[in-house]
């Protein structure tokens, strides 16, 4: 996932789409990037050593993470006999940030925040507000109960924000199945939008075996129970590939 604000350009996870994104037209001028990593899942690292504009020596990449032992993971992930080439190739324009959670930082005029979610392992999401407005990173979520209570780490980050990208992975059934496993049903997360406040929400971190059609009839199903619960104004959306949001 993309984020342009500001002038800069921040990347979110690095996961096989940034091999893509790497490719394409839509590219900074000035060749600087700030990666930010919500964990270090496979599905989240994966991509990184087959993002070209990484080995560019004109690049620049700020990578962001609340783990100290961010540069060793991404590190161990292009060692043999997994990668035949190591991470000492890509541009020396790399730095590593340290980020503490609920402690906000900028970078230029966007001011960043980040807490901590349940996820094996931890996960973390973002929020970016540039020019009042807010947008949230909310990937590899288990919305547990306390995710809908007076939690200061949540208000600081998802209070009254104007878009989420929200783990809405399973059915409520699913959910019931994989308890723990990290991930939440898409009604968990309207009424995570409802509680605090979201003018949007993109369903997110589609499950791998649902088809397209499955994925429509989530999309009505998250929509009908908006209204069914009184909040018909929740604007209810699916992440797709290549769709663009301007705030």
């Amino acid at each position: 996932m993309e984020i342009k604000a500001d002038g800069s350009t921040f990347l979110l996870d690095a996961g096989t789409g940034i091999r893509v994104f790497g490719k394409s037209e839509s590219q900074p001028q000035d060749k600087h990037y700030n990666l930010f990593f919500s964990h270090f899942h496979w599905d989240h690292v994966q991509g990184l050593p087959f993002f070209d504009q990484a080995y560019n020596p004109k690049s620049v990449i700020d990578i962001y993470s609340p783990d100290p032992k961010l540069q060793q993971f991404l590190e161990n992930q292009m060692v043999a006999p997994y990668f035949p080439v190591p991470f000492g190739a890509f541009t020396k324009n790399i730095n590593f940030h340290t980020v503490e959670p609920v402690k906000p930082f900028k970078i230029g005029n966007v001011e960043i925040n980040c807490c901590r979610m349940f996820h094996p392992g931890d996960s973390y999401s973002y929020s970016f507000t540039c020019n009042g407005k807010r947008f949230v990173y909310a990937t590899d979520v288990e919305l547990k109960t306390d995710a809908y209570q007076n939690n200061p780490d949540f208000k600081a980050v998802f209070e009254n924000a104007d878009c989420i990208a929200l783990d809405s992975q399973y059915t409520v059934e699913e959910a019931y199945h994989k308890e723990n496993w990290g991930h939440s049903a898409f009604c968990y997360a309207i009424d995570f939008a409802v509680h605090w406040h979201i003018k949007k929400i993109m369903l997110f971190h589609h499950e791998p075996a649902y088809d397209d059609k499955k994925l429509n009839s989530i999309l009505q199903a998250a929509r009908w129970y908006a209204r069914y619960i009184d909040h018909s104004d929740v604007q209810v959306e699916l992440a797709r590939e290549n769709l663009e949001l301007v705030l």
